[in-house]
């Protein structure tokens, strides 16, 4: 692998607990973790760059490497959930979001770690500093059960610069607080549609 063209300008862990939700507490507190990097986007002031490959496959493994064990340092062996997302700044093109985490050398960092059957579920923005950062999550394993859908919310009040990216990974251990609204294999077996599509399509 050539060597890594990536800038870093700041790391971070955003931890949360939720220990009631509805009134009601929680027998066992749930966690979301998510792990996000600041990063110079390498494609900035280039111009419209029609071979985005060299970039995407010295910067993303890293990331995706450096963020995989951040939100690992924090769960263990114990994360559930996973989902991906990534904040390009206005100087960028959205597509240089979606490069540095639609591609295997950086999602197959996290799902390999946590030995994962499913897709990483995904957001991608363009906006400036203070925008939102939104991480769905689902379940690593089963795409259809409804109980591990949540989203991890968080903005960084100086990030993205016009010229960053922000590259996030997230993670949980427990569902959503006081599931109660079934999953996708009950809905189909009561439309009478196949079971095996999930998809319900």
């Amino acid at each position: 692998m050539p060597e890594t063209t990536a800038e870093i300008r700041r790391t971070l862990t955003h931890i949360q607990h939720t220990h009631e939700e509805g009134g009601k507490p929680l027998a066992e507190p749930t966690l979301l973790v998510a792990a996000a990097a600041i990063i110079r986007n390498p494609w900035y002031g280039r111009g419209f760059v029609e071979d985005m490959t060299p970039e995407i496959r010295t910067v993303a493994p890293v990331v995706g490497k450096m963020l995989t064990d951040m939100v690992l340092a924090v769960t263990g062996d114990a994360i559930e959930g996973y989902g991906k997302a990534s904040v390009v700044g206005m100087g960028g093109e959205l597509e240089h979001a979606m490069a540095m985490t639609h591609t295997l050398w950086f999602g197959n960092q996290f799902r390999d770690a946590v030995s994962a059957k499913t897709y990483l579920v995904f957001s991608n923005l363009r906006g400036g500093a203070g925008s939102p950062l939104v991480i769905p999550l689902m379940d690593k394993h089963d795409g259809g059960r409804r109980s591990h859908y949540q989203t991890i919310h968080l903005s960084i009040p100086d990030a993205p610069a016009e010229d960053e990216i922000i590259v996030a990974l997230g993670g949980s251990v427990g569902g959503h607080p006081h599931h109660r609204i079934g999953d996708r294999y009950q809905d189909l077996k009561e439309m009478g549609h196949d079971l095996e599509n999930p998809a319900g399509v």
